[in-house]
């Protein structure tokens, strides 16, 4: 599974998710306490700074952001201070607050957390202020909104509902949404607020309430993952397609109304923090499934994201790049060499930092062979690191035509990853090799002596950045031609 979650992770097109429900401001106060108050048995917070987050939708927003979604926001913020904060913070991460409608009738959402620390340990919250009105917004606002999604709806592939019960989704809001999305043929996933009828979310693709709120919802006890079953079981009973409970430490429970159904545990976590668990769970759910990821990709990626996601302090958005970097962990040895464009650049800017000089060789490595194996032995002592530009599948069939790759390039990246000579792989689309060369900027290209110098795709690039190119030879009847010959005469 870790190497699907990776492959999905990497795509190059961003999912395109609209965020429709209740935005707040989350304010975080932090101070230090060394003494109790001489007016009441209280502590006393000596506040030194302060910090403002996304909060409710807003922190949705702000996750799908971090996981380099393509995100647009439908919601209402107060005439105030904070309502101007949310929109300045979500175009700080380039999200477009248009959509983002004032009404002059309620303040924005505020929740206030003070923050103490002790003898120079962890903050640890004290208490949260909450600042709000929760009555629903006025009849022509929420049309306005209605209108809003309508447009949007065109340009994306999947709709996140997060209703917080703050008046945004209130009345038939919710009804409204879905059918408009069920028309243009777009699923919607909803988080479900506790403590309310759960048929205003019929017609939605999945709901995603936690336990408290499962157990609330159908007034049963959810105490193990085979009662969170029967709850994901239960919960299409209010006519949704599909039902994903979050257990906290028991992982995820999940059925859909073609009888699958499924426990997901989760990896046992140091717990900091529950606060934002469930809208990184969202906000993973939601890139997977708008990734075109199968139900099962989809829970085990907002599994991993809402455990870590409790490991911080607060509403903290967890990055495409720290998934990727705990799904390496699980990995071999040899699926951690096999990376992007971008995350070999980051991985080589470390490795130049520290004196270390690159090279670089490419090719389809079509059928890998012992000629092959030799010449990147060679290649690996022109340098201190080698890398491997490999053709994609869809590169090679342009080069080669039909019938080829022989090997797929997961397979193809696989074999060269594992050997020991090989420090990255990575994959490119285009026929040439050059735009890969002109982003890696090799210290040294290397490639086989079958090549004259004035061959070898990007020699002139290198040589004019102060590089090298040196040619190596292949062993005689392991040469790519001589390869070629024996497959031919079928030998």
């Amino acid at each position: 599974m870790s190497r699907q979650l990776i492959e999905l992770l990497r795509l190059q097109r961003p999912p395109r998710i609209l965020v429709v429900g209740d935005v707040m401001l989350d304010r975080y106060v932090f101070g230090d306490v060394h003494r109790v108050s001489p007016e009441a048995p209280i502590p006393v917070l000596r506040v030194d700074r302060q910090e403002h987050r996304l909060g409710g939708a807003g922190s949705v927003a702000a996750m799908l952001s971090a996981l380099e979604a393509e995100v647009r926001v439908v919601s209402v913020t107060g005439d105030d201070p904070e309502g101007e904060t949310v929109r300045r913070l979500l175009q700080q991460i380039g999200i477009n607050a248009a959509a983002v409608l004032v009404a002059d009738d309620r303040p924005t959402t505020l929740k206030q957390r003070l923050l103490g620390r002790t003898h120079a340990k962890h903050a640890q919250q004290m208490i949260r202020v909450d600042r709000e009105q929760s009555q629903p917004i006025r009849a022509e606002l929420a049309q306005c909104l209605i209108a809003a999604v309508e447009e949007m709806l065109a340009t994306v592939e999947l709709v996140l509902l997060s209703d917080y019960d703050k008046g945004v989704c209130a009345g038939s809001f919710i009804p409204r949404v879905v059918e408009a999305a069920r028309a243009a043929g777009v699923p919607v996933v909803a988080d479900p607020v506790r403590g309310t009828d759960y048929h205003r979310y019929a017609g939605c693709t999945c709901v995603t309430p936690n336990r408290s709120e499962a157990a609330g919802a159908l007034g049963m006890t959810i105490a193990t993952p085979e009662d969170g079953l029967e709850a994901a079981r239960q919960m299409l009973r209010f006519g949704v397609e599909s039902a994903m409970v979050t257990l906290d430490r028991d992982g995820i429970a999940w059925a859909d109304a073609k009888d699958n159904a499924r426990w997901f545990p989760v990896c046992p976590r140091q717990v900091y923090d529950i606060t934002g668990a469930g809208d990184m769970v969202l906000s993973a759910l939601g890139y997977a499934l708008a990734a075109g990821a199968d139900w099962p990709t989809a829970v085990e990626l907002a599994n991993l994201a809402g455990g870590l996601e409790v490991e911080r302090l607060g509403v903290v958005p967890i990055s495409r790049t720290e998934l990727l970097a705990e799904l390496s962990g699980d990995l071999p040895d040899a699926a951690r060499k096999i990376l992007s464009v971008d995350e070999l650049l980051d991985q080589l800017g470390r490795h130049r930092q520290a004196g270390r000089q690159v090279a670089m060789t490419n090719g389809c490595f079509d059928l890998l062979h012992p000629g092959h194996v030799a010449s990147l032995q060679e290649a690996r002592r022109c340098g201190d690191l080698l890398v491997v530009g490999l053709n994609s599948d869809e590169s090679v069939q342009q080069l080669k035509g039909p019938g080829h790759p022989i090997v797929d390039q997961t397979g193809r990246a696989e074999m060269l990853a594992a050997l020991a000579c090989v420090d990255y792989v990575t994959l490119f689309d285009e026929p040439s090799v050059l735009g890969l060369i002109e982003r890696v900027l090799p210290d040294v290209l290397v490639k086989s002596a079958e090549y004259a110098h004035e061959q070898v795709v990007g020699y002139e690039i290198v040589e004019r950045n102060g590089g090298r190119v040196i040619r190596v030879p292949m062993k005689g009847s392991y040469s790519t031609s001589a390869i070629a010959e024996r497959i031919r005469e079928g030998r």
